[in-house]
C-alpha cells in the first residue's frame, strides 16, 4: 500500500480505464459472457426511491442489454419505493433484506435471499460503509464478482464520530478491504472517503455517473410550466432538487432565500423533493413569513420539464456530496449553478455555468452571487450548447453504460 492519491489524470480517465479494467476483471465474469446465460448482477440499495444513485441505477436498467444482464434490486425495507413498478416493469426483481441495524437477521436475511435466487454472479454494493458486511456475506455465499461502490463523500461526517462509530467505520472499512473484488467510486472525494486516504491508486476507480439526456433536448414552455406551478412569470426562480436530509443543508438554503429575497421580492424557490426534515423547513419557511416565495413541490418524476420550464438557477449548498448527479442535469439545462466549494471538482462539467462558493461564507455573500448571476438578466451561453457539452463528457449515459457493460463481462 501506498499514501500516494489518486491523481487528477486517474480520478477522470473514462473509457480508456475502462477497457484496462475489464482485462483485470475476475475471470469468473469474462467466462461467463462468452456465455449465452446471461450475468446476473444483485444491487444493493437501502430502497429505490428518487435519489441521485437510484436515478443512476434506473437510467442504467432502462439502457442496458437486458438479454446479456440480469439486474435484481435487494432493499432494506418492504415499503414500496417509488421504482419499484417500473423495474418490474422492465423484468428485473425487488428483493427485500430487513433489519440492517440488527445484522444477524439481516445476515440470515441475505443467506436465505441469494440461497433461493442463485446463481448471482455478482453483488454490487451501494451502500457506503455498510458494503463491507454486505460482500462479506456475498463471499460467504460463494459470488465470485463483489463490487464495492462509494456514491458519497462522508469525511466530514465520520471526522467527527463518536468512539462507538469510528469503531464501526474501522470494522467495515476493513471488510470492504478485504472482500470487494473490486472498488468503484462517483469521484475522488468519495473514493477516499471510503477506501481510504492510503490506498493504492489502482486499488479503486472512478465511474463517472452518466445522465439521461434525451429530456433535455425537448422543447418546454416556461410560461406553460410556471401557470402550472403558480409562479409568476416575472418571478427569478431558484431550483434545488434534493431530500431533505441534513446533508442536503437546507437550513443554510433558507438563510440564502431570507437575504436575497429581501434585496429583491421577485426571487421565488422551488424545491423538489421530500424526506423527514421537509415539515420543519416548511415551518421556518412560514415562521420567517416567506410562504409566497417559495413552492414545494415533493418528488416529481419530471425534473428536466421543471428545469428547463420552470428554474433560472440552481441553488446546491450541500454538506458533502459523492458527486451530485442533479448537477450535471442542471447543466445539461443551461441552469447557472452556485454549489459549495467542498463539492468533487468532477461536477464542474460545463465550467461558465459554475459559481462554487466556501460553505464559510455568509448567507449574505451566497445571496450575492445568487442575485449576480440572476439580475444580469444573461446567461454564459445557451441550453443547447450547454447540453452539447454535457453530451460529449464522460456524465453522457452511453459513456457510463460502455464502462459500465465493460466491467460487468459484456462485449461492447
Amino acid at each position: 500500500m501506498t499514501s500516494e492519491k489518486p491523481s487528477q489524470s486517474a480520478a477522470l480517465a473514462p473509457v480508456q480505464e475502462y477497457e484496462s479494467a475489464v482485462q483485470s476483471a475476475p475471470q469468473s465474469v469474462h467466462s461467463r459472457s462468452r456465455q449465452e446465460k446471461p450475468i446476473r448482477i444483485l444491487h444493493v440499495v437501502g430502497t429505490m426511491n428518487r435519489g441521485g444513485v437510484e436515478t443512476w441505477l434506473m437510467h442504467i436498467l432502462r439502457h442496458i442489454d437486458r438479454r446479456r444482464f440480469v439486474m435484481d434490486f435487494l432493499t432494506q425495507t418492504t415499503e414500496p419505493g417509488q421504482f419499484d413498478e417500473e423495474i418490474r416493469d422492465l423484468g428485473s426483481r425487488v428483493l427485500y433484506c430487513l433489519y440492517p441495524h440488527r445484522p444477524w437477521l439481516y445476515a440470515a436475511g441475505m443467506r436465505r435471499v441469494l440461497a433461493a435466487n442463485q446463481p448471482y454472479h455478482i453483488v454490487h454494493s451501494h451502500v457506503h460503509h455498510y458494503s463491507g458486511f454486505v460482500l462479506r456475506l456475498a463471499k460467504s455465499a460463494g459470488v465470485p464478482v463483489r463490487i464495492a461502490h462509494s456514491h458519497n463523500d462522508t469525511s466530514p461526517v465520520d471526522s467527527s464520530a463518536g468512539w462507538s462509530r469510528k469503531a464501526y467505520l474501522n470494522l467495515t472499512k476493513g471488510w470492504v478491504s478485504r472482500f470487494a473484488t473490486t472498488k468503484l467510486a462517483a469521484s475522488q472525494q468519495a473514493g477516499l472517503s471510503l477506501f481510504g486516504p492510503h490506498s493504492n491508486q489502482n486499488d479503486w476507480r472512478i465511474l463517472p455517473y452518466g445522465a439521461e439526456l434525451a429530456p433535455f433536448g425537448s422543447t418546454v414552455n416556461p410560461r406553460a410550466v410556471r401557470a402550472e406551478l403558480n409562479i409568476p412569470p416575472d418571478a427569478l426562480v431558484v431550483g434545488h432538487v434534493g431530500r431533505f436530509v441534513t446533508q442536503k443543508n437546507h437550513h443554510f438554503l433558507l438563510q440564502i432565500a431570507a437575504a436575497a429575497i429581501s434585496r429583491n421580492p421577485r426571487m421565488h424557490f422551488l424545491l423538489v423533493g421530500d424526506g423527514r426534515l421537509r415539515p420543519a423547513v416548511e415551518e421556518e419557511v412560514t415562521r420567517r413569513q416567506l410562504g409566497s416565495n417559495f413552492t414545494f413541490l415533493g418528488v416529481r418524476s419530471d425534473v428536466p420539464r421543471l428545469m428547463l420550464g420552470a428554474m433560472d438557477a440552481f441553488l446546491f449548498p450541500s454538506l458533502h456530496e459523492g458527486l451530485g448527479l442533479v448537477l450535471v442535469e442542471a447543466q445539461a439545462s443551461g441552469l447557472p449553478c452556485i454549489y459549495s466549494q467542498c463539492l468533487p471538482e468532477e461536477a464542474d462539467v460545463v465550467g461558465p455555468l459554475v459559481h462554487r462558493i466556501s460553505l464559510q461564507q455568509s448567507a449574505t455573500a451566497w445571496a450575492d452571487v445568487l442575485l449576480r448571476v440572476l439580475e444580469s438578466g444573461k446567461r454564459p451561453l445557451d441550453q443547447r450548447t450547454a447540453l452539447d457539452i454535457v453530451r460529449r463528457s464522460e456524465f453522457n449515459i452511453s459513456t457510463a453504460l460502455y464502462g459500465l457493460q465493460s466491467f460487468y463481462g459484456g462485449d461492447n
